[in-house]
This record gives C-alpha cells, sequence and structure tokens, in this order.
C-alpha cells in the first residue's frame, strides 16, 4: 500500500464527509490521513455493526467498505452494502485485498459505485471519491430540480376551488397517465398551457422535454421548419441543417398551442406524425422516427372549421381522443378571491414590498368583471395594482377601468395623495391608463384596440407614443 506523507498537500474546505469501515487499523489510519489532506472529513468504524450504527447517527456523502469483515453471520462487507442501500443511495466505494472478477461483479450488482483493490494509488482513490462524490450530488440536485418543476405544474398548484376546476383536477389525473393524444379547448386565457405542462408533469414522460409550440404566431414555411427541421438548402438562408421541436420533444411532450391557425398543408404533416410517427425535415428524403406525446389546443371551434373545409376532418379525429374544455372564469367566480390572493402574494414578492390586501370595494369589482380575459386578465390586472400601489390595501382607484366599470375615474381625485394633481395631469394619467388597459385586452395588437376605441389607428399610435407606452413589453406579457 503507498506511504502517505504529510508533505501532500491539504484542501482548505471540507470535500464531504466520509465514513470508512475496515477491520484494519493500519489501513483506517492511513485512509482517514490521507482523506483528510485531501478536505475531507472522516469517520472511522472497524466492523459491520459500528459501521452501521455510525451510518444511522451521522449523514455521509460516501462509504469506504471492506468486503471482509468481522462481526459474525449478516454482517459482511456485502451485507452491510445490503443494509445501507435499504435506506440511502449514498455512493459506496468497496475495497477488498482478495478481489476476484466475480466479487466486483457480485458488489456493482447489489448497488456498489465501484470496487477497488488493495494497495491502491492514493492518487486515484482520491479522484475516485471526489468523482462519485460529485456525481451523487448533481444526481440528487436534478431529483430535487424534477420535484420542484413537478410541484411547480402540478394540477394542485393551478389554483380553484370551484366545482369546474375539480373536475378538470380530476381529469388530469386519471389521463396524464396515458399516452393518448390530448386536445384542450377553450377561451384564450384559460390556462391551457397550463393544463399540458401538468398533464405533462404527471405522466410517464416527465422526465423528458415538454416544448410548447405557438402555432398561431407563424407563418406555414416557419412553422414546418421549426416543427420538422431542415436540411442545408432546403430554402433561402437554410446555411446549415437544423432540428426541429418534433425532435427536441423526443419521448417527451409538445404542445400545439392555436392548432387552428395551421395551414391544409401543416395539418396533413401533423396528421402523418400522429399516425405513423415519422416525419421528413425540409428539403430532405429520409424519415425521421420519434416517440412524442401530442397535446393541442385551441380557442377556436374546431369542428366548425372542419365544416367550412378551414380544418381537416380526419386530423380533428386524431386529436380529438381525449378533449377537455376549459371553464371561462366568468363561470367560476368563486375562484377570484383566491387567484387574487395567489397573485397579490406573487407580486408583493417580486416588488419586495409588504403583502397587499384588497378593499371589499376592489373585490367586489373583480366579483362583478366578466373577464374577457379570464386568469391572465385578472394576473395582469392585480401585478399592476401592486405595483402602482403606495400602501397595504388596494381599492378601486388602482383597478384598470376596464375592470372597475369607471369607479375607478370616480375615485380618483377623491384619493388625498392626488387631490392636488391638475386638472390636466388628472386627465392624460386616465388616458394613458386606459389606453394600457386596453392593449393588455388585445395583446399588444394596436389594429384592434383602435378599433375598439373607434379611433384611427395613426391617433391611437400618436398617443402611444406621446405617453412612451411600450407595446412590445405589453404583447410579451400577456400573448402566451
Amino acid at each position: 500500500m503507498p506511504v502517505l506523507t504529510e508533505s501532500e498537500p491539504a484542501v482548505a474546505a471540507a470535500s464531504g464527509r466520509l465514513l470508512i469501515v475496515d477491520d484494519e487499523a493500519a489501513i483506517r489510519d492511513s485512509l482517514a490521513t490521507l482523506f483528510r489532506l485531501g478536505g475531507f472529513e472522516v469517520a472511522a468504524a472497524a466492523d459491520g455493526p459500528q459501521g452501521w450504527e455510525r451510518f444511522q447517527a451521522e449523514v455521509y456523502d460516501l462509504v469506504l467498505l471492506d468486503v471482509a469483515l468481522p462481526g459474525g453471520a449478516g454482517w459482511s462487507g456485502m451485507d452491510l452494502l445490503a443494509r445501507l442501500r435499504t435506506v440511502s443511495a449514498v455512493p459506496v466505494i468497496m475495497i477488498s485485498a482478495y478481489a476476484t472478477v466475480e466479487m466486483a461483479v457480485q458488489a456493482m450488482q447489489a448497488g456498489a459505485q465501484t470496487f477497488l483493490q488493495k494497495p491502491w494509488s492514493n492518487e486515484k482513490l482520491l479522484a475516485d471519491v471526489r468523482a462519485a462524490i460529485a456525481a451523487a450530488r448533481v444526481s440528487q440536485e436534478n431529483v430535487q430540480l424534477k420535484r420542484a418543476l413537478k410541484q411547480r405544474y402540478s394540477f394542485e398548484n393551478i389554483i380553484g376551488k370551484s366545482e369546474a376546476m375539480l373536475r378538470v383536477f380530476d381529469w388530469v389525473d386519471q389521463v396524464a397517465p396515458s399516452r393518448s393524444t390530448v386536445l384542450l379547448q377553450g377561451e384564450s386565457g384559460t390556462g391551457k398551457e397550463l393544463i399540458a405542462k401538468a398533464l405533462h408533469a404527471h405522466s410517464p414522460r416527465a422526465e423528458f422535454p415538454f416544448v410548447p409550440v405557438n402555432s398561431g404566431s407563424m407563418t406555414t414555411d416557419l412553422l414546418e421548419s421549426t416543427l420538422f427541421g431542415h436540411v442545408r438548402g432546403a430554402f433561402t438562408g437554410a446555411i446549415a441543417p437544423k432540428k426541429g421541436l418534433f425532435e427536441a420533444a423526443d419521448r417527451g411532450t409538445i404542445f400545439l398551442d392555436e392548432i387552428g391557425n395551421m395551414s391544409l398543408e401543416t395539418q396533413a404533416k401533423i396528421l402523418r406524425v400522429l399516425q405513423d410517427r415519422r416525419f421528413m425535415r425540409l428539403g430532405s428524403v429520409e424519415e425521421v422516427q420519434v416517440d412524442v406525446r401530442v397535446i393541442a389546443a385551441t380557442n377556436v371551434n374546431l369542428q366548425t372549421l372542419v365544416a367550412e373545409g378551414k380544418f381537416r376532418d380526419d386530423l380533428f379525429y386524431r386529436l380529438n381522443v381525449l378533449s377537455l374544455t376549459l371553464p371561462p372564469l366568468r363561470e367560476r367566480r368563486e375562484d377570484i378571491p383566491l387567484l387574487a390572493d395567489h397573485f397579490l402574494v406573487k407580486y408583493a414578492e417580486e416588488n419586495r414590498v409588504e403583502a397587499r390586501k384588497l378593499t371589499p370595494d376592489a373585490l367586489r369589482c373583480l366579483l362583478d368583471h366578466p373577464w374577457p380575459g379570464h386568469v391572465r386578465e385578472l394576473e395582469n390586472a392585480i401585478e399592476r395594482a401592486v405595483v402602482l400601489s403606495n400602501a397595504p390595501a388596494i381599492g378601486v382607484d388602482l383597478l384598470p377601468d376596464v375592470v372597475t366599470g369607471g369607479r375607478a375615474w370616480r375615485d380618483y381625485t377623491a384619493s388625498g395623495e392626488r387631490v392636488a394633481s391638475s386638472l390636466f395631469a388628472v386627465v392624460d394619467e386616465f388616458e394613458r391608463r386606459l389606453i394600457v388597459d386596453m392593449l393588455e385586452q388585445t395583446h399588444g395588437r394596436q389594429t384592434e384596440a383602435a378599433e375598439r376605441f373607434q379611433i384611427p389607428v395613426s391617433t391611437l399610435n400618436q398617443k402611444i407614443k406621446r405617453h412612451g407606452i411600450d407595446v412590445k413589453a405589453i404583447a410579451a406579457k400577456t400573448q402566451g
């Protein structure tokens, strides 16, 4: 066995906690010195029972375990390894002076990280131990991250206590483990992507990618290139080959939002993927095979589009295997106080202010509003109120006027901190708020906002510039 000298460098910070279980005192002492100089905290045990007792009393990053241990029947190194595996996934490195291939295979099959034969190289042993601990920590971090993501998007955290939402939760719980295609229907802003993420998180595919695609925001060529990829020279500008999102989602889930806006040509290609799990990249003659669960979403009636010849009936039947229509917020008003409280906490934390509460009048406004923009509109209203608030209580004056029905305007100059403002300043601020609210309702579409205001688009553009309103930021925030 190599001789350890005190001249070997020590690491300043502890690299981890080790448990050494070996019946030879000289080996225990040598290993303890090696690893302490290497920056580790070390505990040692002379036999199986003592090793088991120490392992149960402390938390260790790795165990160095001798195969041949005293302690009676049931306390060999292999026996202790089996005990450790019943309670922990901690890395275990087995060591022996009489190793055989059969013994090494048996140890690895029983859950050992690796198997070392005496004598060993100090440098290699240190490297193996550090590598094993690092790999275990990365693995644990990945498990914790996946748990956090699963909790973040689990259907239990999609807020609602109404009968309508409880039925949605039950449906997700039942459908998630399936491999079948899903069609989510509902008005824009009802939470279709959240439900899609919940289905993925509770499915056997949760360890693999969830890939969302907004089908309604791209031209046909761009959408097909995005979905299926392309080869070099497939079209002008295709200077390099590119994989598509179907390949990126392999073994996972792809979420096709606004599928009703796809061209008939693209629909045919989607149909083939659903039928054969195969497709070709643009410009290629070679087929690519994938294993992907498709979740599609639409805010329009696909059956109506089928009747109008704008959507393929065969694709509709392929998509409509498991279908769910999400309820609009106006049909589950009992969820509004819960959602409002959730967003109040969320945006108070994000803006680093103390917790906010709605006044009774403000809550009444929220309950009375029809919420054409659904949960997204409610969230935007609460975020805006939190940002504009200077006190814990959020009143009617801080809610968008489209929500309050004009009550905010009547209360605006009644606020003590605003009463001194000039009439021009009050009117100017009121106009700015109206424009921002309308742009949020139309997801940044200025033409639609101008039509609702019944003014020319050019007039609206001038007002947007004068007020310094960031239309792109509003569009990015409200779309999806």
